[in-house]
């Protein structure tokens, strides 16, 4: 296959370009993918710094992680790679710490097992900005899919980048404080990066601990490695049938987090980034604005409020969040979708650090996770409730309800007024009782994501009935 050949584009979405193993992710268009970073790289950095490499636990993440670094060493740079599987987070952590040229990661983050994925981090340990993903992406169309020449093996070299990383995280939590409160805390690694982490911190933190699924399975017992009701049964009957303190879990990169309260409820990330929010401000003095996405509640807004704090909204994807947080101070930072970073840590979404966090949080207070959550959301003057539709359009469709949304948006949604329109991302419609509808389409498949939030179940229904309802009524061009 000649350089620039392959049928299906390659495209970074919101964080770095994933694809099906051996359909488009195959290792040729790896090479060319590393050799368009690298083309990146020349113009950014001086190679007497080393470019790191880390993976997930997925099918072929090594191999394909020993592939980009003889393409990286064969142009001349110094490669360190990660001993074994490692969490995005820490990846990115140590990519700031060796004062690196940055990091490529091989993941697919939350997706099935089927897919893998790679991505850029800078030496800044965050995402990469949209600039830098639309000048490696330039870059692929010219670049080489050619297996790299042997004989550069001593600019690759090994390392373990747990214990720096670890050292880092015992500086953002008070270890003392979590060992006092003795937690009974259960842990489904779901065969991600984290095992080896999370587990040996709450360790670390006195924690009594019972651990599942902390071994590499390429097929994530089939399901998915993503830390959700569903992915969690086993956690949530673990913590109900010994009454535990606390349900931990991340996704398959470990930047996003599972929590389970003790009586056996999946917190949402929303819940959990007030949660947070509350433990950072009043338990240890801290102080900065919140930045949340445009997909994410509300709730935060109504705190920062109350608290004083500047509230930033951006774009749906933690590179924008992370970019706020190297712009100003940020007390917190998160997503609808399960990634949060705080004030003091690196720019980059971490599940270890999260699922910590709410541990300290419990340890503070003294008092059981569902009563701190009830507590927080009355203060935030909740609860607010939030729901998701996901409908499926086909392209032309989404095009002619996007154009409708923008070029004329409703005046109303179920009987009640719009008092703002967003275009930060997609269409957001704020309503004059605070209530708010996101019409996002999907980029990378057939779908129009209706996110929304109101004060009532009965409104939720009725919000939902009704964007459900125009959206339908909406016709393509030639239809």
């Amino acid at each position: 296959m000649s350089a620039g050949s392959n049928s299906k584009a390659i495209k970074f979405g919101t964080d770095g370009w994933r694809g099906i193993i051996a359909d488009d992710f195959t290792f040729a268009n790896v090479r060319r993918v590393t050799r368009a970073i690298a083309s990146y790289l020349k113009t950014a950095y001086s190679q007497d710094r080393p470019v790191l490499i880390g993976y997930d636990t997925r099918f072929l993440a090594d191999e394909f992680a020993q592939t980009a670094a003889e393409v990286l060493a064969e142009l001349g740079w110094t490669v360190k790679i990660v001993d074994r599987d490692c969490p995005t987070p820490v990846i990115a952590y140590n990519a700031r710490h060796l004062n690196s040229a940055g990091a490529l990661m091989f993941t697919a983050s939350h997706n099935p097992a089927p897919y893998c994925g790679i991505k850029y981090i800078p030496d800044y340990a965050g995402p990469a900005t949209t600039e830098i993903t639309d000048t490696i992406v330039a870059n692929i169309e010219g670049a080489s899919d050619a297996p790299a020449s042997t004989g550069n093996g001593d600019r690759i070299s090994t390392f373990d980048p747990k214990p720096e990383y670890l050292k880092f995280i015992y500086t953002l939590l008070d270890v003392e404080r979590i060992r006092s409160a003795k937690l009974k805390v259960k842990y489904d690694a779901l065969y991600s990066t984290s095992r080896g982490y999370l587990d040996e911190v709450l360790m670390h933190c006195g924690c009594e601990i019972e651990a599942f699924h902390t071994y590499r399975d390429v097929l994530f017992g089939g399901g998915m490695p993503e830390p959700k009701g569903e992915q969690l049964e086993e956690l949530v009957a673990a913590v109900k049938r010994d009454h535990a303190d606390l349900g931990l879990a991340t996704d398959g990169d470990s930047d996003r987090f599972g929590i389970v309260d003790e009586q056996g409820n999946v917190l949402t990330p929303n819940t959990v980034l007030l949660l947070l929010a509350r433990h950072l401000v009043k338990n240890k003095g801290k102080n900065g604005a919140i930045v949340r996405t445009v997909a994410t509640t509300h709730l935060l807004d109504n705190f920062a409020a109350k608290y004083g704090l500047e509230i930033h909204e951006t774009a749906v994807g933690f590179k924008y969040v992370g970019q706020k947080m190297r712009e100003t101070t940020v007390l917190i930072g998160g997503e609808e979708s399960g990634g949060l970073s705080i004030i003091d840590h690196i720019p980059e979404k971490d599940g270890v650090l999260a699922d910590m966090l709410v541990a300290e949080a419990i340890a503070y207070a003294g008092k059981p996770l569902s009563q701190l959550v009830t507590e927080v959301i009355a203060e935030a003057g909740g609860p607010l409730y939030n729901k998701r539709l996901d409908l499926h359009l086909e392209n032309p469709h989404k095009e002619a309800v996007l154009e409708s949304f923008t070029k004329n948006p409703p005046s109303e949604v179920a009987g009640i007024k719009v008092k703002e329109v967003g275009r930060k991302d997609g269409i957001k419609l704020y309503l004059e009782d605070g209530s708010w509808v996101l019409l996002r389409p999907s980029g990378t498949e057939p779908l129009m994501r209706v996110y929304m939030e109101t004060n009532s179940p009965e409104k939720e229904t009725q919000i939902a009935q009704h964007m459900d309802r125009v959206i339908h009524q909406i016709q393509p061009v030639g239809v």
